[in-house]
């Protein structure tokens, strides 16, 4: 959550007087970053989310990130955007760069939850992966999206050059493992389940 802009700390002071840090996050990696605070008692850093069908649309992450930026930027002592590139081929990382703001290293989530140096040694060009949420939300972020539920016929030319479908699990839960070997099934890839936990996120968050 983000104090409204009247809204002040337990000290009588403004957030961007006390050291706070907003979030600016893919709504994607809610669960998993309030995770993360909890277990950490991470109390300084404060949540704020951008909706998670961006994921979908990945042109128009650069500008929802820089009015999320500006709009909070008076409230906080620093903001720090939990995206990576996600698609927008370095936009992000230059807007960031001239909003003066950090933001994850690396060229997705797959990559920065399995850490971006195992991700990149392990060169993976054949696997298709899915994190906790996108099994939960398979059907509304890969299946329809696709147009699978219209046209199943068109999984093999979407398909046909992998070889398996990964699922990067952040935590250990059987009935998502169960749901992401039906979507591998369904995909007609090899399943394999890797857990990951958080990887990169934690260390990321940990220094701010």
């Amino acid at each position: 959550m983000i104090p409204s802009d009247e809204s002040l700390t337990s000290d009588g002071l403004p957030p961007a007087q006390t050291g706070r840090v907003l979030l600016i996050a893919c709504g994607a990696l809610a669960r998993e970053i309030l995770d993360l605070k909890a277990a950490n008692h991470w109390d300084h850093l404060d949540l704020t989310c951008l909706p998670a069908n961006l994921h979908l649309y990945p042109e128009r992450i650069t500008e929802a990130v820089t009015a999320a930026v500006e709009k909070h930027r008076a409230d906080y002592a620093s903001i720090f955007v939990v995206y990576a590139d996600c698609g927008t081929g370095g936009l992000l990382e230059a807007r960031c760069r001239d909003l003066g703001v950090e933001m994850v290293a690396g060229p997705h989530c797959y990559s920065f939850f399995e850490g971006n140096a195992a991700f990149a040694a392990r060169d993976e060009m054949t696997a298709f992966y899915l994190t906790d949420f996108l099994v939960r939300q398979f059907d509304a972020f890969v299946w329809k999206p696709m147009g699978l539920d219209r046209h199943p016929e068109l999984r093999d030319m979407y398909f046909g050059n992998y070889e398996k479908l990964v699922y990067q699990a952040q935590t250990d839960d059987p009935a998502l493992d169960d749901k992401a070997r039906a979507c591998a099934a369904r995909l007609g890839l090899a399943y394999e389940r890797r857990f990951t936990g958080y990887g990169d996120l934690t260390s990321t968050l940990a220094r701010l």
